[in-house]
Order: structure tokens, then C-alpha cells, then sequence
């Protein structure tokens, strides 16, 4: 069978966008660290660096591409949505108590729950920051509601949980306030 037909899709967009992606994880890598605080690399390094299929930076560089772009800004925003992705990650980890995520100890496991709040509010300050410079108040906003979203739908979960009749349209709620936001 053709080499191609037996990848997955996300793997066949990950190879269209590879040289955009490369530049994607350099930002990451670069944006993550901090001058004052080593424990911030070492924690973002951990969840960063676990693998995972990089999914909402590549829609977003495909979106670019699709509508045409070019400039530079779709890098930065495609770091930007991994950015709030694993936040929001070290923030689920602590608020449910995990103990691993792709197939690793969690970062408030390894460390603290402490360091894994602060760590991901970090990559929110960064995330924001990265926003700020494509100087576009629309991204700013579509992306200050989805992270809303995504804490209005930790929140409902974390509620929601402790109600043993909770109700299917609660429950959409939440996947669509924890997962569908970005």
C-alpha cells in the first residue's frame, strides 16, 4: 500500500506544514524560556517536549495558508494557541489531581502544584504577549474569549462532577468549554 494512504491526516498535515511547524517549536522553545526562573523551562520543557500532535498550531498555520497569508503573525499565533493549550494543561492536571498525561507523570506530580499554576499562567502571560505583537485587537479578543471559555468549562466541570445527575447538555457544555474553545 502507498506510503501515503497509510498515514494518518494530522501526520500528512504536520509534513505539508513541516518547515512552518519547525518555526512554530523554535518560538515555543524560545518564548517558554525565562531569564529569572529556571523552573519555567524545566516545567514547560516537560509538557512541551511530551509529544502530542501539535493539532491547534497546525490548523491555524493551515488556516493561514488557506486564506492566503503572508506575513509572519500565523507563527506567532499558532504558539500562541499551543501556549494556552498547555496552560490550560497544567492547570486541568492540578484541578483533577492527574497523574499523568501522554503516558508521563504530570508536571505537578514531578514538581508542585504550585509550580504547575504559576508555570501555566506564565504561558498565558506569554501567549498574550505574542498576541500583542501582531497588533490585532480581533485576535486579541477571539483569543481572550476562548480562554475564557476554557476556564468557564474547568469550572463547570469541576461542579458538574460532584453531581451525579448531570445532564447531557452540561456535559457538552463542558467538552465544548474544555476542548472546542481553541
Amino acid at each position: 500500500m502507498d506510503q501515503v494512504m497509510t498515514r494518518k491526516p494530522h501526520e500528512m498535515l504536520a509534513a505539508t506544514l513541516s518547515q512552518e511547524l519547525d518555526a512554530v517549536n523554535a518560538l515555543i522553545r524560545t518564548r517558554m524560556a525565562s531569564k529569572h526562573a529556571p523552573r519555567i523551562p524545566e516545567v514547560t520543557a516537560h509538557l512541551v517536549e511530551a509529544g502530542g500532535k501539535r493539532l491547534r498550531p497546525m490548523l491555524t498555520l493551515a488556516a493561514a495558508r488557506l486564506c492566503g497569508y503572508e506575513g509572519d503573525h500565523h507563527l506567532k499565533l499558532a504558539a500562541t494557541v499551543e501556549f494556552i493549550h498547555t496552560a490550560t494543561l497544567l492547570h486541568d492536571d492540578v484541578v483533577d489531581e492527574s497523574a499523568q498525561r501522554r503516558g508521563r507523570p504530570t508536571a505537578n506530580l514531578l514538581w508542585d502544584n504550585k509550580s504547575s499554576v504559576l508555570v501555566g499562567d506564565y504561558l498565558f502571560a506569554r501567549s498574550f504577549q505574542l498576541m500583542v505583537e501582531t497588533e490585532s485587537l480581533r485576535v486579541l479578543d477571539i483569543l481572550a474569549n476562548a480562554s475564557a471559555t476554557i476556564a468557564e468549562g474547568e469550572v463547570l466541570q469541576m461542579t458538574a462532577a460532584s453531581n451525579l445527575k448531570t445532564d447531557e447538555d452540561v456535559y457538552l457544555q463542558v467538552v465544548r468549554g474544555k476542548t472546542a474553545a481553541l
